[in-house]
């Protein structure tokens, strides 16, 4: 028998879930063609909103979702009633963080995918498809008008420029078609400034420092290398991963069942288990370091069908 497709799918505040309907036999999650490079691997950066090296600091900004860190120990001068996450001055999770940035740079550099398109070093007024775009100056600027992003949900866009990124004030970055912010990388060789009540979305991965202004709002992650973070916008929030799809499952004769679940990994999974979608049995609760995460689950005596949900928190 071939299990039914997945039958609910939900996406509500900050929790991100998945419910399949079980039979026997496997499912195989099938989606379209992505425009772009596969995404940039953050690692365990992952779940960081603001990561820098020697200060953070604020003069009035708003409510941060996501975790901050700081490596090594610095000056973490953004008050923690506004970080709905975890505060992380210096030690090895950090420290981890820092590398797994340094990575992440790495992968996002010409070096590593060469060959990027010169659309200009002006992004405002452009839209733009999936893809790897390399500023022929150096630098990038959106100040003249907005930028528009259009592709489907599993599109990426990396940005790589040698020197700075500067977002003009009111200006926004736009996704259109499916568009998502976690599929956004920006790799910048010094600094980037989001103006004054600028709109941004995307992974900001700096060499230096960057400057979010007053009232700026950045729906992506500001990771500074060797420097600084000065949060002064009104609101940051940590992309929200992609849902758990189930992949795989079998079941054998011995009244156990085997669920494989691709995951964002880094980011809290639980998965849950029902004869009835009322009452629900959690199975499995971790933070898988990979992709793919594979659970083993007892199915009763008598029982011919049982539905699966999965989810993920993306912050606390």
């Amino acid at each position: 028998m071939t299990p039914n497709l997945p039958r609910a799918f939900h996406l509500s505040g900050k929790t991100l879930l998945t419910t399949l309907l079980l039979g026997a036999g496997c499912l195989f999650a099938v989606g379209a063609r992505a425009a772009g490079p596969a995404p940039i691997d953050l690692r365990s950066a992952a779940p960081f909103t603001i990561l820098a090296t020697s200060t953070t600091t604020t003069t009035g900004g708003g409510i941060i979702n996501g975790d901050v860190g700081l490596s090594p120990v610095g000056s973490q001068g953004i008050p923690a009633g506004q970080i709905n996450g975890t505060i992380y001055n210096g030690g090895p999770i950090a420290a981890q963080a820092q590398l797994d940035l340094n990575s992440a740079i790495i992968a996002s550099s010409p070096a590593q995918l060469p060959g990027g398109i010169n659309v200009g070093a002006e992004l405002g007024g452009q839209t733009l498809v999936g893809g790897v775009y390399a500023s022929p100056s150096g630098a990038y600027g959106i100040t003249a008008v907005d930028l528009t992003l259009h592709g489907g949900p599993n599109d990426v866009w990396v940005f790589q420029m040698a020197s700075t990124l500067t977002v003009g004030v009111g200006r926004q970055v736009i996704l259109t078609g499916g568009a998502q912010a976690r599929n956004v990388f920006w790799q910048v060789g010094s600094s980037a400034t989001l103006g004054t009540s600028s709109v941004f979305v995307g992974t900001v991965m700096a060499y230096a420092s960057i400057t979010m202004n007053a009232s700026a709002t950045l729906n992506g992650r500001a990771m500074a290398q060797n420097g600084a973070v000065t949060y002064n916008g009104s609101g940051g929030n940590l992309p929200l991963p992609a849902v758990p799809v189930f992949t795989n499952i079998t079941q054998s004769r011995t009244n156990s069942g085997t669920v494989t679940l691709l995951t964002s990994p880094y980011f809290p999974l639980v998965l849950q288990s029902s004869t009835n979608l009322v009452n629900w049995t959690s199975l499995a609760t971790n933070n898988p370091v990979t992709s793919l995460s594979i659970f083993t689950n007892p199915v009763p005596t008598g029982v011919n069908r049982r539905f699966y949900r999965a989810f993920l928190t993306p912050y606390p």
